[in-house]
């Protein structure tokens, strides 16, 4: 497979380095459906990480399951369901097409998410646009596009909590049971036709497992009958910079998975 100039000069943005010529490593044997990684077998694990208890979650889930986008908005930005509405400057909802194909998960607010309200801002920001546009893929409307073409080629963004946890510290299981219910009404809402989740409480939180992302990715899961692929998370590659090849692989498995669906 040969990259166009455009994503050459995006990828060695992101620190990948490329070889050529370089074959095509998905073929078709490598897009076989797999199967979902323990979504039933991992549901006990998770149970013990993200309990998801009726004062939690099932309530909130109960108000939010008939909700709108404008209404949803408003129940995260005025939502005080735990502690981490507190210390907020604002609520961090979610960006990019509402109809997306491409759906992107990540983990929590960190310091400028909570400054500016847009989740993936900052340098992870700057680094997960660069990995999408090495693939064709953007957060931002797109000049001259139908609504067809803009799902396309836009995605979805939405952070699994959407409140910054103080000190960017991880986020409790309680605070992950009580936030959920938004993540999922934003995943029905926009129906994506791929799913990439980005950090290990992403993955906790849509495929019910934890285990290691070194583990999971690499292969095809499911969410409610969604391709989701798993990867690192772009403040994680920004520590761990020999990671990015990595990501990059889990990118083009990702834009393979689509490319199947959409030609069945």
């Amino acid at each position: 497979m040969r990259w166009s100039e455009r994503q050459v000069v995006m990828l060695r943005e992101m620190g990948v380095r490329l070889w050529e010529p370089q074959p095509d490593p998905f073929g078709a044997d490598d897009l076989t459906p797999r199967p979902p990684a323990g979504r039933e077998a991992g549901a006990a694990v998770m149970a013990a990480a993200v309990p998801v208890t009726a004062n939690a979650t099932s309530v909130v889930l109960g108000a939010v399951t008939s909700m709108g986008w404008d209404e949803l908005r408003e129940a995260v930005v005025g939502c005080t369901a735990c502690g981490l509405c507190k210390g907020r400057r604002q609520a961090v909802f979610g960006v990019g097409n509402q109809r997306a194909d491409w759906m992107i998960v990540g983990e929590a607010p960190g310091e400028q998410e909570d400054i500016q309200g847009e989740p993936f801002v900052g340098k992870s920001g700057q680094l997960l646009d660069n990995m999408l546009r090495a693939i064709g893929l953007g957060r931002a409307d797109l000049p001259g596009d139908d609504a067809e073409a803009a799902a396309a080629r836009q995605v979805y963004i939405a952070n699994t909590i959407k409140c910054r946890p103080p000190g960017n510290r991880n986020p409790e299981p309680d605070e992950l049971a009580r936030c959920e219910p938004f993540l999922v009404r934003q995943l029905q809402l926009v129906q994506p036709k791929i799913i990439v989740a980005m950090g290990r409480f992403a993955v906790q939180s849509l495929l019910r497992s934890s285990e290691p992302i070194g583990r999971l990715r690499g292969r095809v899961h499911q969410y409610q009958g969604v391709p989701l692929i798993v990867t690192y998370h772009p403040a994680y590659l920004l520590r761990n910079p020999e990671e990015k090849a990595k990501a990059w692989d889990d990118l083009c498995l990702a834009r393979a998975t689509a490319a199947a669906g959409a030609a069945a």
